[in-house]
């Protein structure tokens, strides 16, 4: 081992994180080090789960033990020993959960100095006081908007919503946004009570009377006399009453059940602001200008726009703080425009960007720290850009290099791939048939390891096969759809083939493709399959979802032992109390708390993992108990479930799209987006229906290897010889090639985008002119 601290290597020993099998791998510093392999192949546990996790582990060792316990920490690495390993920094795609309140201005810290300059430059009116920066920031009590707190928008409903069916009585069920069983028989009864005919149609009601009942925001109380139940004795009680609109907002505001959010936000309808006119700032804070606009205005302009404004503002009548801060913040809006993101506005809300960009918005601000001597750890930076975005990307990944870093990235796109300085190669294949680094050296040398999955895409590319297009049986027209940057746009989908929509990034691909619904004409039965986790928590599994588990459930109830014991299906649920461990309430690990150490997990001392009682664990099924079929792979389980055709249906859809490495019982929190996104499909796929559908994917190759794309891609273009319809919003222009038909938007991000440049099969857009995405197809198409 190299101790030296000038050794150019970062040296790992034996790790075994996940699936990696005891690997060594000498890595080098200060250059750009793609991670590439299958999914699941073992290469973000090398990456994330051992090298980034032993670095933060290092950093927090040398923070004082109280400001350890203010910190969530992660637990040491399972690696026998890294050397020469620097500070590192996490860009991961993972989001937070999604905050009204976040925005591409908090992300990034732009807003910070843009209020600054609010406060130290602005124009304020005669008179006025000068406000700190805070006034000028929505998610403060300062700055706030005291009518919608700060968000821009109220929640309001109608009598429209309220009761869709005036010809019922308020006993029929008029009133549909009141709750159902007991609480709404009370609401009618306390109706009743006051005085009001609870047994005349709604619309015969006078419009007085049925303002107050649904709208007022007065509770009276009233004796309610229960109508007599020859079973039941029902004394009168207090009975204090609610309107239909008071319920529908407590409940939406109040609510910790999805179930009676999503029912309640049925019955509303979002309106901007009538206070703050949808701007979420107090009136004080609007009335500050700068360059003639107020906060609001500048933050709701593209970055470009913004920085251009900014920039002549400066040279014009910018006092030397205003000059000062404008400098500032344009270099950072510059940083952020050349990772392709130009078009995205301050005010844009972090929930409606996808993964990529989120991700390039945190990288922009790292380019700016200054930070020199750090690995930078990134997943996927590729992932959902356009490739005329990703050759912005690698010019910004060799700044950081040449800034004095090492940028370590886990990759599946051959471009940034073939851009890089090193390659480690993980494989061969998936789960337990990976975890091996099958070359690390420079990406040329890839060329002669045979075993790896990855040389075939670097070197032995060929012009996609011509192929006959299909030819649409029917059209969709979902248009025009005026939303975000599309203004009144008129699209034709093909039905009976497979649709590609492409775009530079921000250009509205899935802005048009939101605007498909079941309520199109012809759309039919449509089955949307994002990259959304399958679960937030290690309870949810491949099992659990894809309903297999009920199977299995059902199969081990079925057995002599279970027959003999009284057991039900129910008994063999981890997630319900009976069968499962109550020392850890059927999470197989139990948390111990270490004070100033990270929270460590240990296997349960009772039932060492198993996550059942040993009652339950006597119950075989052919040898195996519950717990080891969940820690069963794809791939063995259905050889062992071959003779059970509902369980062998859903093992073969799983194998199908290439999973079959995954564990039974793999909680979802371990599941990338790629692999949660074919567990959906797989879903679909094993159910027996007839019907054609349309599926809708978005961006279904994220996070998937190339050799991973073709088993998706052969699911696809099954689905569609089966007589159904499929349109995919894809960057891989490989995958593109292979559709029948493309729709481009374009040509230009943002407010340069949002119109159909192109549409046809893909050789006719790529020998569009005007197409950004042309020459970039032409070239998978081999021309």
């Amino acid at each position: 081992m190299h101790d030296s601290p000038h050794d150019p290597y970062v040296r790992v020993r034996g790790a075994r994180e996940h699936n990696l099998a005891g690997v060594d791998v000498d890595i080098p510093r200060d250059a750009l080090v793609a991670f590439t392999g299958v999914s699941g192949s073992g290469k973000s546990s090398l990456a994330f789960g051992t090298i980034y996790a032993e670095a933060q582990r290092r950093y927090f060792e040398s923070v004082a033990p109280y400001a350890r316990r203010l910190i969530h920490q992660v637990g040491a690495p399972a690696v026998g020993e890294i050397t020469g390993l620097p500070p590192a920094v996490s860009l991961e795609q993972r989001r937070s959960s999604p905050n009204a309140r976040s925005s591409v201005g908090t992300v990034t810290t732009l807003s910070n100095s843009l209020r600054m300059l609010f406060s130290r430059a602005g124009r304020y009116p005669e008179g006025a006081a000068l406000l700190d920066s805070d006034a000028f920031s929505p998610n403060t009590a300062a700055g706030a908007c005291p009518s919608c707190h700060g968000l821009g928008l109220v929640h309001e409903t109608s009598e429209e919503l309220l009761v869709p069916d005036p010809a019922l009585s308020i006993r029929q069920g008029a009133i549909a946004a009141w709750p159902g069983a007991w609480q709404g028989k009370n609401l009618r009864d306390v109706l009743d009570a006051l005085g009001h005919d609870v047994d005349r149609p709604w619309r015969e009601l006078d419009a007085e009377e049925r303002e107050w009942i649904l709208f007022t925001d007065e509770q009276p109380v009233v004796t309610v006399h229960p109508v007599r139940d020859a079973q039941r004795i029902q004394r009168p009680y207090q009975g204090t009453y609610t309107s239909a609109r008071r319920h529908v907002l407590r409940t939406f505001s109040d609510s910790k059940s999805p179930a009676l959010r999503a029912k309640a936000e049925r019955f509303l309808m979002s309106a901007p602001c009538p206070v703050c006119g949808g701007s979420r700032l107090r009136p004080e804070a609007l009335a500050v200008t700068f360059a003639g606009r107020n906060v609001a205005e500048l933050a709701a302009l593209p970055l470009t726009a913004l920085s251009g404004l900014l920039a002549t503002a400066a040279t014009t009548d910018g006092s030397e703080t205003a000059r000062v801060l404008i400098a500032d913040l344009v270099a950072r809006i510059d940083t952020v425009a050349e990772l392709g993101l130009g078009y995205l506005s301050l005010d844009r809300a972090t929930p409606t960007l996808s993964n990529g960009e989120l991700q390039r918005l945190r990288l922009a601000t790292q380019l700016r720290s200054g930070l020199f001597g750090v690995v930078y750890v990134l997943d996927e930076p590729s992932a959902g850009l356009h490739p005329a975005d990703t050759e912005a990307l690698l010019v910004v990944l060799d700044r950081l290099k040449d800034a004095g870093n090492s940028v370590f990235v886990v990759e599946h796109h051959l471009d940034v791939v073939r851009h890089a300085d090193w390659l480690v190669d993980v494989g061969p294949r998936a789960g337990v048939h990976g975890g091996q680094v099958l070359h690390s050296g420079p990406p040329e040398d890839l060329a002669g390891v045979e075993a790896s999955a990855t040389r075939r895409f670097l070197f032995d590319r060929a012009p996609a096969p011509a192929r006959s297009v299909r030819e649409p049986v029917d059209w969709l027209r979902p248009g025009p759809v005026t939303r975000h940057n599309l203004r009144a746009v008129d699209a034709a989908f093909p039905l009976g083939v497979l649709t590609a929509v492409t775009g530079v990034s921000g250009s509205g691909k899935s802005t048009l493709v939101e605007a498909l619904t079941e309520e199109v004409a012809g759309a039919g039965r449509l089955v949307a399959v994002d990259q959304r986790p399958i679960g937030r928590t290690p309870r949810s599994n491949l099992a659990t979802y894809t309903g297999l588990f009920d199977v299995v459930r059902k199969l081990f109830a079925g057995t002599e032992e279970s027959a003999a014991r009284g057991y039900k299906a129910g008994r063999f649920s981890f997630n319900v109390p009976g069968g499962r461990c109550e020392t850890c309430q059927g999470e197989g690990f139990v948390s111990v708390e270490l004070l100033f150490l990270p929270r460590t997990y240990a296997p349960c001392p009772d039932c060492h993992g198993a996550r059942y009682n040993p009652e339950t664990l006597r119950v075989r099924l052919r040898g195996l108990s519950v717990a080891d079929v969940l820690d069963l792979t794809v791939e063995s389980a259905a050889a062992f479930f071959e003779d059970h055709p509902a369980a062998a249906r859903s093992l073969r859809a799983l194998m199908d799209v290439g999973l079959g490495y995954l564990r039974l019982g793999q909680p979802a929190t371990e599941l990338s987006g790629g692999e949660a996104q074919r567990i959906k499909l797989a879903a679909e796929l094993q159910r027996p229906h007839r019907s054609p559908a349309l599926y809708v994917l978005d961006e279904p190759t994220t996070g998937l290897h190339p050799a991973d794309v073709e088993v998706l891609m052969r699911q696809l273009h099954g689905l569609v010889d089966a007589g159904h319809s499929v349109i995919v919003v894809e960057h891989d222009m490989d995958v593109v090639a292979t559709a029948d038909w493309v729709i481009d938007l374009g040509p230009g991000g943002g407010e340069q985008g949002g119109r159909v440049v192109a549409a046809g099969p893909p050789a006719d857009v790529a020998a569009s002119p005007e197409s950004r995405t042309a020459p970039y197809l032409a070239r998978a198409l081999g021309g």
